[in-house]
């Protein structure tokens, strides 16, 4: 297992080693040992899944204070664009983001850690989609930035006009509105 720094600190692309035969493939996809030997010391208490379909986006998200989340996510099937966005402000990257495909065919994971958003859109027809979080689901914790904030310039890969939303992420804050009073403030 690879743990690759990303430029944005705490946020990592984990890539497995996969093993491959005639009969199909095998892969770990966690292993506590590795992580806490990379220094990430994380305890799993949540375990979601989402399926969707072409150009579906689903984010900017976050829980905030003691409700935080650290997520570790990953596509079972089919493509995604995987997208943290840092919102701890202060920090030397605030508003800046990385965006990584996540696939069925490169089973790479990402880890975004507390004090960050987290978006993704469906790349493929289809897609499911699975993780890790930290810390349970408290709907009065929510929070999410516009997906297609210009601040945040984010190229989701895919027509803006075949763009699936919620409703609530259709009326999320921009990052200026959340900039002014933010939900995560960053310390070293």
């Amino acid at each position: 297992m690879r743990i690759i720094e990303t430029g944005l600190e705490g946020v990592y692309i984990i890539e497995p080693r996969v093993f491959k035969d005639a009969r199909g493939y095998f892969y770990e996809s966690w292993n506590q040992k590795a992580f806490e030997e990379a220094g990430l010391d994380y305890t799993w208490v949540q375990d979601n899944q989402s399926k969707s379909v072409y150009g579906t986006v689903r984010g900017i998200h976050y829980q905030k204070g003691d409700d935080a989340q650290t997520k570790l996510v990953r596509a079972l099937q089919g493509r995604v664009l995987d997208v943290a966005v840092d919102l701890r402000k202060g920090s030397p990257t605030y508003g800046k983001h990385i965006a990584v495909e996540l696939s069925e065919d490169n089973h790479r994971q990402l880890l975004i850690p507390r004090g960050f958003g987290h978006g993704f859109s469906v790349l493929s027809d289809s897609a499911v989609f699975a993780y890790k979080c930290d810390n349970g689901y408290a709907p009065k914790s929510e929070g999410s930035v516009r997906f297609n904030d210009e601040d945040l310039s984010i190229d989701w890969q895919i027509e803006k006009d075949r763009a699936l939303l919620s409703d609530k992420d259709t009326k999320a804050p921009s990052f200026a509105e959340y900039s002014q009073a933010p939900d995560f403030t960053y310390s070293k």
